[in-house]
């Protein structure tokens, strides 16, 4: 069964340089309590061999993208209800389960962000490797179990041999979450999706996980989307960053531009509410506020109720980052609002770029 669902604006295939290109991304669940609107008009594109961070707090819809584009979502009660995922070539939202099931873990692949809940239980960790190794290759199983063994050597598990005949409950949590990029690199994928891969992992683990997916992404010339709420992790590992809030992009830009020359104040926000040596004895800022009920969404601009710079347009009109001039910022403070000829800004401010505090050593 393909899905149905309505075509963004732009027709057509993307440029032949990109390799990932999401048009305007509506996913919705039917809930009993009403409509969420998780994912609502978000549009990027990551070039061949490129890098893209996207940063925002829990429940902003980071992860419910990636399974968007994996196809992942429970349906019902989730709904991709319009947009289009061109994937090297090919529209994703086109296809039948079947051949979404050859285009995944194959062209795409994903790591969890808790091997835990993702690897089962009753089959040791070659057999789970194994088992995509065979979907997508012709390899034979005596080759797909090699292929395993060489695939748990190259993400730096030692001993192989040996552990890829356990089970998941008899690896520690930094193993697991090596033989769960273990198992996305085995088809070599085009694009591999890491969704906050360094979650509950401590603090030396985490760093070497990090470096271990960028040594791979290097090697193999892939093309990495890394899903994270730590912004030192960001800075240290992608080139472009997009940022989230309530289901949709605010921002985007270069990782230069978006944590050194922040424009929009959740973004900034996020930036000036990290903790440094500096501010050693002061208070720590916070962004004042809770997220919006995604039930009753505030009337204009969602950020509104929290904004410090808040004007008279941002409760009246709602900033989308496509009409955005220039378009890297949904924010009334750049755009010119309905009914004004100048926007009160026309760049961020200026951030001391340094190391930033993150979980894993920079």
């Amino acid at each position: 069964m393909t899905l149905t669902v309505e075509r963004a604006t732009n027709v057509g295939p993307p440029a032949a340089d990109v390799l990932l290109d999401v048009r305007d991304l509506r996913t919705y669940f039917h809930v009993m309590d009403g409509l969420v609107k998780a994912v609502d008009g978000v549009s990027f594109t990551i070039k061949r061999g490129e890098t893209l961070g996207i940063v925002g707090e829990s429940g902003c819809g980071k992860s419910v993208t990636s399974l968007s584009i994996m196809r992942l979502l429970d349906i019902p009660p989730g709904e991709i209800a319009s947009g289009e995922i061109w994937l090297d070539g090919q529209d994703l939202l086109t296809l039948s389960p079947e051949e979404m099931r050859e285009v995944r873990g194959n062209d795409v692949a994903m790591i969890f962000q808790e091997p835990m809940t993702s690897l089962n239980p009753v089959f040791t960790v070659g057999d789970q490797i194994t088992e995509a190794v065979v979907q997508h290759t012709r390899m034979s199983k005596k080759e797909a179990w090699n292929k395993a063994i060489e695939s748990l050597r190259l993400v730096g598990i030692s001993n192989p041999e040996r552990r890829v005949k356990q089970y998941p409950h008899e690896l520690s949590g930094g193993m697991r979450q090596r033989v769960m990029i273990a198992m996305a690199l085995s088809c070599d994928p085009k694009l591999l999706i890491a969704d906050e891969p360094t979650t509950a992992l401590d603090v030396t683990i985490q760093a070497q996980i990090l470096e271990l997916i960028r040594k791979i992404q290097d090697e193999t010339d892939s093309a990495l989307m890394l899903i994270t709420h730590d912004l030192g992790v960001v800075a240290e590992m992608v080139e472009d960053v997009a940022v989230m809030y309530a289901g949709r992009i605010v921002e985007r830009g270069t990782v230069e531009d978006v944590l050194v020359r922040p424009k929009h104040p959740y973004t900034e926000g996020l930036l000036t509410s990290i903790p440094s040596k500096g501010m050693r004895g002061s208070r720590l800022n916070v962004i004042k506020g809770t997220v919006p009920n995604p039930f009753n969404m505030p009337k204009g601009c969602n950020f509104a109720p929290r904004c410090p710079y808040r004007f008279e347009p941002c409760g009246a009109y709602d900033p989308r980052i496509e009409d955005a001039h220039p378009p890297d910022v949904a924010c009334w403070l750049y755009t010119p609002a309905p009914g004004q000829t100048s926007a009160p800004r026309q760049s961020g401010p200026e951030r001391q770029a340094g190391p930033m505090t993150t979980g894993a050593p920079t």
